[in-house]
């Protein structure tokens, strides 16, 4: 039984004296303060993991009871998962609660206040037996069992990309709760050897759960459709895509060299277009493209909606994603299901996701991209063999799958088997 629960909420419920017994004994909470709705860098990422956890858990546990705690900016709904075909739907005895915040939780240090002060408050109200947190911290003192999602630690491995106050909170309750968590789940076996490495967690205590890609994502067969996008978007007929939160830990402004490389001796003039809100720490990029000359040749359309992403994957000639690190990295495997050829850097979590469907690089090496860009410009048969990879390895990745793996880690931990 799936409960949505709202500070100021609507409560629909449904229950049999059975179900009410279940309620009781498997209560789990979700802290899903950092669901966006709004347009921005921020609805990227670990936002598009919390809403795909939350909106198939309902077909993954239906004898679960679950209440979710969202912002005051964010709501639930109770609609089918983009692409999934299947409707969510209210069973027998099962009952829906959201709670959504009165405080202005897009302040970070209202969210902390009430993340560490008011939500164990809340949890002990509501009988909570398990808590969820689905991006990296947990309440200091919890009064139920708790779970972990570990999303990544760029801030160990990066701090310079951090903003001082922004490090020291990311390091320190990361640290306590990986170490206070009863069990942690991590989106890479990448971000797993990172869970160990830094903060010694033992590996019995860590699972990795891969998020998955929407059916949304798929080759688009019909020409017209692109040509309409790209008049609509003002997209030249060939470029390169990268998709992300424009920020130094994205790798850039190697990027932008390995392009300019490649413009001067390239048969054809593809543009380069980087998509993506502006994170932070993104002015020396603006700097870079002025320096190397490349004002008419790299197209910044701004934050990129996810209804507008396949068409954008799908337009594109070359998907390239040259980031130092990442947790897991969706956008090279939207990218691949879309069929589109992809350049990755071969670091961090990205050979997992992309594995042998893409061209693997070091993320140091411009010339080694130019080149790359150049081989799969020229190379037909190339490009049709990383296209039939890549929609195969796509294939490997499920929000469903991910959402029943999640579910088996809530019982292991309220058994005591995890």
């Amino acid at each position: 039984m799936l409960c949505f629960c709202a500070y100021n909420c609507s409560i629909v419920e449904k229950k049999t004296a059975v179900a009410s017994h279940v309620l009781c004994r498997r209560r789990i909470a979700i802290n899903a303060q950092l669901l966006a709705q709004e347009q921005g860098y921020r609805r990227a990422g670990v936002s598009r993991y919390i809403d795909n956890l939350i909106g198939h858990l309902l077909q993954a546990d239906p004898e679960g009871d679950y209440t979710v705690f969202v912002s005051d900016r964010s709501a639930l709904s109770l609609s089918p998962r983009q692409g999934s075909g299947q409707a969510i739907r209210q069973g027998p005895g099962q009952a829906y609660r959201q709670r959504r915040s009165r405080l202005p939780m897009h302040n970070p240090w209202v969210r902390i206040y009430w993340e560490q002060c008011l939500l164990p408050l809340e949890i002990r109200a509501q009988s909570i037996k398990l808590l969820h947190s689905p991006v990296n911290v947990q309440p200091f003192f919890l009064p139920c069992k708790g779970v972990v999602t570990v999303t990544d630690l760029s801030f160990m491995i990066f701090p310079e990309s951090f903003k001082t106050l922004q490090r020291f909170y990311q390091r320190f309750f990361t640290h306590l709760s990986a170490r206070r968590a009863d069990h942690l789940i991590a989106i890479s076996n990448s971000t797993a050897r990172d869970l160990s490495r830094f903060f010694g967690v033992l590996n019995e205590k860590i699972t990795v759960t891969y998020p998955g890609v929407d059916a949304t994502y798929q080759p688009t067969r019909d020409s017209s459709v692109l040509a309409e996008f790209r008049r609509r978007r003002n997209l030249p007929e060939q470029f390169f895509l990268f998709v992300g939160t424009l920020e130094p830990r994205k790798n850039l402004e190697m990027l932008l060299q390995a392009y300019a490389a490649f413009l001067r001796s390239a048969k054809s003039r593809y543009k380069l277009v980087l998509g993506g809100g502006k994170g932070w720490l993104y002015r020396s990029l603006f700097a870079a493209v002025e320096k190397l000359g490349l004002r008419s040749e790299v197209i910044f359309p701004g934050f990129i909606a996810e209804d507008e992403l396949p068409l954008w994957y799908n337009a594109a000639d070359v998907f390239v994603y040259p980031s130092l690190y990442e947790g897991f990295g969706l956008p090279p495997l939207e990218a691949m299901a879309c069929g589109t050829p992809v350049i990755a850097s071969r670091t961090s979590s990205l050979p997992e996701v992309v594995g042998d469907a893409g061209l693997l690089l070091d993320p140091d090496r411009p010339d080694e991209w130019a080149e790359a860009f150049s081989r799969l410009c020229e190379d037909a048969h190339l490009r049709a063999e990383l296209v039939a990879r890549g929609l195969q390895q796509a294939q490997r990745f499920s929000w469903a799958r991910m959402a029943q793996e999640t579910v088996q880690v809530y019982r292991n931990v309220l058994t005591g088997g995890a």
